[in-house]
């Protein structure tokens, strides 16, 4: 607590503070990184194939140029201990790595990262040193009061690698960004950039208001519905005053509208957004099948709260790239802070005060999260719904992909829902009574059990 601001208001939470003043040593901690323990000398491996992973999370505080991360790498359980000279291991938080290749790490495989180490500019404490130190990432949730995205890594390596050259380390000063063992830009999901401002934000005309604690809720789905199928598609909800908040869809002028992420998201993702930078890395190291054989190997959680040296946070919250002539170029805004904002020797004064708390992390059947909400007997309105008395209404409704007008047999009720058979298996949970038995007879479907609002009890982890 003294050293890196990291306390526990409650059981079940963690706090992350963002500048921690130790009167002690009379120094200032910048920023904390967090992993989950099995036990006293091993990371706790998640394997989430066919899984709901949902937590709780309060960035209120967290301003432009900010990240309250929440993730998960390929690091290896005992954090490389045994290597070299590394008699540390994970009970004292060595091993890390990432899909950036990062090469400020000290220490990388029990040697010390001193080659050709070179301190950041306007930074006391970081530097980069010759090697990086790379893995699968998944990021479930980086965020801060003012923008969100959830993104996919892939890389074409297993287990955590020390890179030792420009070229496999991607380094983007050498102008190989690219060309690196592991994915840098991912397969990002992010509402602004996506074209919705007004989902994510801070006050409460947002459909997700940042000014109050809520729940974000992630389900990955798999081809079979069996933790042995390929991975196929992220979903996100998110709960807040124990309202559902559906994900925005999204369509990039090819007819087809996407509310998760898979592999044709991606793909279609990055045709769209090319002249911002996009390029098919996701896809050209795997795609969705490879982060599923990393989470079949297990991952290991990582919490964070960190500013960024490099690009001062603009790919998460501002426009990136930031010269002006990208200012009207799709995927280009990725949120509404100024290109200027988040400065880390700005932020870091401005921002002292700043936190992120995580809790109640739990795991289980896809489903858990509508079983355990207290909703009334009858169908809640909740954010996202497009009432309806035709199929005409439809055609704009939040996910328009074989989207027909719902009406239900007691007339109680009426709505837009798809009838694609993945979709309608994301949705169903939320029907109630006698307009789910009409929905299901209307599309033909049955709703599966794993999205039943009886799922199993969540596993809580935290």
């Amino acid at each position: 607590e003294n050293t890196y601001g990291i306390t526990t208001p409650s059981d079940n939470q963690v706090r992350l503070a963002f500048s921690t003043y130790d009167s002690s040593s009379n120094l200032t901690s910048i920023g904390s990184r967090l992993y989950m323990l099995d036990d006293s000398n091993t990371y706790k491996k998640f394997y989430l194939k066919n899984q709901e992973f949902a937590f709780d999370v309060d960035i209120s505080t967290l301003g432009c140029g900010l990240n309250g991360a929440l993730y998960l790498v390929e690091m290896d359980a005992d954090g490389d201990v045994g290597q070299n000279y590394n008699s540390a291991g994970a009970q004292l938080g060595t091993g890390y790595c990432d899909s950036q290749c990062p090469h400020d790490l000290k220490f990388i495989n029990g040697e010390a990262n001193l080659l050709d180490w070179t301190p950041i500019p306007n930074s006391s404490n970081s530097g980069d040193g010759r090697y990086g130190t790379c893995c699968f990432e998944l990021d479930i949730w980086e965020a801060n009061a003012r923008a969100t995205q959830m993104t996919p890594h892939t890389c074409t390596i297993q287990g955590q690698y020390r890179c030792e050259n420009e070229t496999e380390c991607g380094d983007i000063d050498a102008g190989e960004r690219n060309n690196g063992v592991c994915d840098k830009n991912g397969c990002d999901f992010n509402p602004s950039r996506l074209g919705f401002d007004s989902f994510f934000g801070n006050g409460s005309e947002y459909s997700v208001d940042t000014s109050r604690p809520f729940t974000v809720v992630t389900q990955f789905i798999t081809s079979d519905n069996t933790t042995n199928g390929d991975l196929v598609e992220m979903r996100r909800f998110y709960v807040q005053d124990n309202q559902v908040i559906k994900n925005i869809a999204v369509d990039f002028g090819t007819g087809n509208s996407h509310d998760s992420i898979t592999d044709a998201f991606c793909t279609e993702k990055t045709d769209a957004f090319a002249d911002a930078g996009d390029v098919s890395s996701f896809a050209d190291r795997g795609g969705m099948k490879a982060m599923g054989q990393a989470m079949d190997r297990g991952l290991v959680l990582v919490m964070s709260l960190w500013d960024d040296y490099e690009v001062a946070m603009i790919w998460l919250d501002a426009q990136d790239p930031p010269e002006k002539e990208y200012a009207n170029i799709s995927g280009a805004h990725r949120g509404p802070c100024s290109v200027d904002s988040g400065k880390p020797w700005v932020v870091e004064v401005e921002q002292a005060d700043a936190y992120v708390t995580f809790g109640d992390v739990r795991v289980g059947d896809i489903g858990f999260t509508m079983a355990s909400l207290n909703l009334d007997d009858d169908n809640d309105d909740s954010s996202g719904i497009t009432h309806c008395s035709t199929d005409l209404d439809c055609k704009d409704a939040a996910n328009s992909k074989d989207t027909i007008c719902v009406v239900a047999s007691d007339n109680s009720w009426d709505q837009c829902i798809s009838c694609d058979p993945i979709q309608f298996q994301y949705e169903c949970p939320y029907f109630q009574g006698s307009f789910k038995s009409t929905a299901e007879a209307t599309c033909g479907l049955t709703c599966d059990s794993l999205s039943r609002k009886d799922s199993a009890p969540a596993s809580s982890i935290m």
